[in-house]
């Protein structure tokens, strides 16, 4: 099984898994060298330091500051490959999955599944309320943009879930043998790591209620999966098809997308609406097409 195969592993002490961790935020933060190097050379030294943080994603055109952006997850994964292959000295496949190889089949139905839902959901919101949105379409910059994102984001959702439901999700487990544990604190340390997101700020800690439930979501797919399958087609989709066809002025990823949203944003039962309506019944879909068994084992269980 996804967790209990970490008992097998020769090299699984936890010490291990506080220093690849380390390992994995060097990589992240080296990750950041190329966006914090245009910036210095557009800048200088003096004006990039006197730059709000939130100012700076606006000096280069979108299409470039994402590029740069997603180039830390590239970096972040060798990393990732790095401690796994060197410190752990285990196979890449057994950090996602327990199956004997990775089901690429899981992958397109978990993303296709929501892809088409934001889709339907984002051409109902703009025919209901077309005041709400710009139309936001430039050819040109949008071929850029789809380049960039369907090269990159995928790369960019793949390696959070590779930290989170992969390698930290199987530290914790070998630490604490409590799947509940593993899966909870996962789930609030995804959730943590989106604080500093643009959405937090304008929307207010409301917003983790969200972050924290979808780290939870995804962290019980793939303990009711033993796999990280299903969670890296959902994250990939989520991230992927939102960049292409809307954005905001005060969302993380500002793209040249088909819409933007202009309308006033404000905190309401919309935020609670993913966690408490439309993730349990995913969760109902993924446990019928899978057949999914053995609940309360497989998300409270010891390891």
């Amino acid at each position: 099984m996804f967790l209990a195969q970490v008992k097998s592993f020769p090299r699984t002490e936890f010490w291990r898994y506080i220093l690849g961790f380390l390992v994995i935020a060097l990589f992240y933060f080296l990750g950041q060298a190329p966006i914090t190097f245009a910036w210095l050379f557009k800048l200088g030294l003096t004006e990039l330091q006197n730059t709000p943080q939130n100012e700076l994603y606006f000096i280069f055109d979108s299409n470039t500051t994402l590029f740069l952006m997603l180039l830390m997850f590239v970096i972040t994964l060798f990393g990732i490959i790095l401690v796994i292959k060197k410190i752990h000295k285990q196979t890449f496949k057994t950090l996602v999955t327990s199956r004997i190889r990775i089901d690429w089949k899981r992958v397109l139905f978990a993303f296709s599944l929501l892809a088409i839902f934001i889709g339907v959901t984002t051409f109902i919101g703009y025919k209901a309320a077309p005041q709400d949105f710009e139309w936001n379409f430039n050819l040109p910059k949008f071929l850029g943009l789809f380049i960039i994102a369907v090269l990159l984001l995928p790369i960019q959702t793949s390696v959070e879930e590779l930290i989170f439901r992969g390698y930290l999700m199987q530290g914790f487990a070998k630490l604490s043998n409590s799947r509940l544990f593993a899966l909870a604190f996962t789930s609030i340390i995804f959730g943590a790591m989106h604080l500093a997101n643009p959405e937090v700020r304008e929307l207010g800690y409301i917003t983790m209620v969200f972050y924290i439930g979808t780290g939870l979501f995804l962290g019980i797919i793939t303990l009711m999966d033993e796999g990280m399958e299903l969670a890296l087609g959902f994250h990939a989709a989520n991230n992927l098809v939102t960049a292409l066809l809307v954005t905001s002025d005060w969302s993380v990823l500002q793209t040249n997308s088909v819409l933007k949203d202009i309308s006033q944003p404000s905190v309401g039962l919309e935020i609670l609406t993913p966690v408490l309506v439309l993730y349990p019944i995913y969760l109902l879909v993924f446990a019928k097409r899978y057949r999914w068994s053995n609940w309360k084992e497989k998300l409270i269980g010891k390891v």
